[in-house]
């Protein structure tokens, strides 16, 4: 059966910043360009980002790009690639000017310069005192970055192609990306999308936890596809756990809490972070929080008749700091527990918020993959940014305010590569396979023939389930190894799905069904890997290997789908123009 086939120079997956930045940087080039999105953009993921974006403006105080490099090298464990760092802090500045003039209506000094607020982990002087780095729109930065920039597109004749999802990647007989397959949910038609250029920006994965600050449409879709299409994910057992996730419901409550003087206290009212992190105190990098405030829960001092959380305490700050910074902290804290901030301190807990690892790419967006003896190798064709690439900036552990700043600085910096790979090149459409698109309509049919199989929400839930148990805060060979067990019995039984709505015009249940495919192969990778890297390094907290392993582990994780396969590559530890920061003992 043959697929219609539509045809664009530039195919980009996802609405959200990182889709929005890349989008718009081809199409004010002249670039034919198509964002194919789930939702409509503008309720892409970034909008739940809250406090802010950062960027060494040094509004407030004395800060510079350099610091902020130290800074994000520190929080990332001595995993991140240092060119790459080097290269998103120095263009953060530029970054948020160019927002600002894009109409992104910060939060202003009575002078007119941009207010910036303290975050965790962001120091000035090489590590020695707290830093005001992020800039932000009270506490909702990631919603106004999103409206400025789909306006924008909108201006730039951007084209958009809401309510669809990518299914598969195509690639010809050299290995180059020639396309997607992609689903109209409002049709159920499957196409073949020809393009000279593809870009992934599809998120994170944050729902293969059962405790997620993450929104539903974040089912690691770029991830999967990439694995399926024979290409390896890299460090994806690094999930960040925010510290500061409201307790029974997990919505996040921004770090911009604490940036603007809110702190923690564990049952017996004590400020327990300046025994853990003496200087830093609240605003310590988050896997040092999580961690801290894990212990305070474990050892009995948690809160509430199960002590199964902290309290974050803000009423201290008043009524006018809260209603201008911190509005929708109040709003949330109001409609899902009934509590006042203003009045009483919030139930927090650590919860699952960011996916470190990805698709694998240097700093110009491209993707990377081993091809023989070369570990980096170009794949020709295919681009990714935002949260489901690894750049590597945010190695084993993301400053916060860095995830907006990571979305933009690589968004622009990927269309400028995709820009030049079609025009430079003078590139004309690759040939498709005489088989484009037959395997993802085969995926699509095996759903809808089904007439017996798997439940759908039985099968996420327990994925969820053995996820948060399995593969938490703190992990051990014991746990992870019944978990890999758990999960592969769980990956052989969604191989056998089963919907009963066989519809064609916005069937969501097949949507969800394809989405776990791609949840599962996540969780698949996450667990493998985790158990494969024996030491603790940022997020990866290993109780029976408690120390950092330069020797053996201060290298990227390769995993492939087939055969379960990891391979190991070089961190970029040289810089592109400054003095390498060599590894130290991280203290905050």
């Amino acid at each position: 059966m043959s697929l219609p086939i539509l045809k664009f120079e530039a195919v980009i997956v996802g609405g959200g910043g990182a889709g929005l930045r890349a989008a718009l940087q081809l199409s004010e080039a002249g670039i034919k360009t198509v964002v194919l999105s789930k939702v409509f953009p503008t309720r892409s993921h970034t909008a739940a980002a809250q406090g802010g974006i950062s960027a060494a403006l040094g509004n407030i105080e004395d800060d510079n790009w350099h610091w902020h490099m130290y800074d994000t090298v520190k929080g990332a464990d001595w995993l991140g690639d240092q060119d790459a760092i080097e290269f998103m802090c120095r263009q953060a500045v530029d970054a948020v000017v160019e927002l600002e003039h894009y109409g992104m209506p910060f939060d202003r000094l009575e002078n007119g310069k941009i207010y910036q607020r303290p975050f965790g982990g962001h120091m000035a002087n090489f590590g020695k005192q707290p830093v005001r780095r992020a800039c932000c729109v009270a506490d909702r930065t990631g919603h106004a970055m999103l409206h400025a920039l789909y306006q924008r597109n909108v201006k730039a004749n951007t084209k958009f192609f809401v309510e669809w999802m990518a299914l598969d990647l195509i690639r010809n007989e050299n290995g180059d990306v020639v396309g997607v397959t992609a689903l109209e949910m409002e049709t159920g038609q499957v196409y073949v999308i020809q393009a000279k250029a593809v870009l992934f920006a599809t998120g994170g994965a944050g729902r293969i936890f059962q405790s997620s600050t993450n929104a539903f449409i974040n089912t690691g879709d770029g991830v999967g596809i990439t694995l399926r299409a024979g290409l390896p994910v890299e460090d994806i057992e690094f999930w960040q756990f925010h510290p500061t996730g409201l307790a029974g419901a997990g919505v996040l409550i921004t770090e911009g809490v604490r940036g603007e003087g809110g702190y923690l206290l564990n049952a017996n009212g004590e400020r327990f972070m300046e025994r853990y992190a003496p200087t830093a105190k609240d605003l310590a990098s988050r896997d040092v929080v999580s961690r801290a405030m894990q212990i305070e829960i474990n050892e009995g001092r948690g809160c509430g008749p199960n002590k199964d959380y902290v309290l974050l305490k803000l009423d201290h700050l008043g009524v006018e700091v809260i209603d201008q910074r911190l509005p929708g902290i109040r709003e949330i804290a109001l409609q899902f527990l009934g509590i006042d901030p203003i009045k009483e301190p919030i139930p927090v807990v650590p919860t699952c918020h960011y996916m470190m690892g990805g698709i694998p790419t240097n700093y110009k967006g491209e993707v990377v993959a081993p091809f023989g003896a070369n570990k980096e190798e170009v794949v020709k064709g295919f681009y990714a940014a935002g949260e489901c690439a690894c750049a590597s900036v945010h190695g084993a552990n993301r400053l916060g305010t860095n995830s907006l700043l990571d979305l933009v600085v690589f968004g622009k910096s990927a269309g400028n590569s995709m820009i030049k790979f079609i025009r430079e090149h003078d590139l004309e459409y690759k040939e498709l396979p005489k088989d484009a698109g037959e395997f993802s309509l085969q995926r699509v049919q095996k759903i809808d023939a089904s007439t017996s199989g798997e439940s759908l929400a039985e099968l996420r839930h327990e994925m969820q389930r053995i996820m948060q148990q399995h593969a938490g805060v703190f992990r051990t060979q014991k746990v992870l190894m019944d978990g890999i067990e758990k999960i592969e019995a769980l990956y052989a039984r969604a191989q056998n799905l089963y919907i009963k709505d066989k519809s064609k015009v916005f069937n969501t249940a097949r949507v969800e069904a394809l989405e776990f495919i791609n949840t599962i192969e996540v969780a698949l990778a996450t667990m493998i890997c985790a158990e494969a890297r024996k030491e603790s390094r940022g997020a990866q907290a290993r109780e029976d290997y408690p120390e950092r392993d330069d020797a053996n582990f201060m290298c990227h994780t390769l995993f492939y789908r087939d055969g379960r396969k990891i391979i190991y590559k070089d961190v970029h530890v040289a810089p592109l123009t400054v003095d390498y920061i060599p590894p130290a003992k991280r203290v905050y």
